[in-house]
């Protein structure tokens, strides 16, 4: 039997229309071999929880330079525990201030990746996590 493709879904929540970022991911994790899911610019929480519980995926990847994050984050979070998506992993990437970081994992966002962040550590981290499950 095949080895199971991590599946993840990259989304651009907010307002923000900067998506180079969320692009240059989702390449890296389609190269790395995982199944990727861009879900495109102006998502709100409640259409990416729609799509990562459609898509049934493991980890979903968003994408935040508008410093929406401290309130677009915690609503992603509470609707995939409404739809009992407990067990996806939730990476947060962009301009997030230092400030911010620890709430957020707090709030159950698996890792925080800042501009600058290699592809291939984001590779690793998703790869690990995974491998975990």
């Amino acid at each position: 039997m095949p080895e199971k493709r991590i599946r993840v879904l990259i989304a651009k929540p907010g307002l923000d229309g900067h998506d180079r970022g969320a692009k240059i991911i989702a390449r890296a994790l389609r190269d790395a071999g995982m199944e990727v899911i861009y879900t495109g610019l102006r998502q709100t929480p409640e259409m990416i929880a729609s799509a990562a519980v459609q898509e049934d995926v493991d980890v979903i990847g968003l994408s935040i330079l508008s410093g929406a994050h401290n309130t677009l984050v915690p609503q992603l979070l509470d609707l995939l525990k409404q739809k009992g998506m407990t067990d996806v992993t939730v990476l947060l990437g962009g301009t997030i201030p230092e400030a911010d970081i620890a709430g957020l994992k707090k709030a159950g966002v698996a890792e925080i990746f800042l501009p600058g962040t290699s592809t291939q550590n984001i590779v690793d981290f998703v790869r690990e996590r995974a491998a975990q499950k």
